[in-house]
């Protein structure tokens, strides 16, 4: 079992990133950029964050026009590099 190293909560602004994108890309965006965001600031490769399907449809509730505004997110970081994400 791999211990855990690091664990944080963020609150991550979505919406002031995704307006740049056509409406029908915005919750895709969303979820990569989530992605980037959590491999900036835990340290790690975008292909090992690893997210709860409760945060993607969290992301793609209201559809694939509106994404919510901010999402808060626990990150939990394990020694082998790999990250966790679920809601907090």
């Amino acid at each position: 079992m791999a211990k855990v190293v690091v664990e944080r909560v963020y609150t991550i602004r979505l919406k002031h990133k995704m307006k740049k994108y056509p409406r029908w890309l915005r919750s895709k965006k969303a979820a990569k950029y989530l992605r980037r965001f959590l491999s900036r600031h835990m340290k790690v490769e975008p292909e090992n964050v690893k997210i709860d399907t409760a945060v993607n449809e969290k992301i793609w509730e209201r559809g694939a026009e509106k994404p919510p505004a901010r999402i808060r997110v626990r990150a939990v970081k394990f020694d082998d590099g790999i990250v966790e994400v679920e809601l907090a």
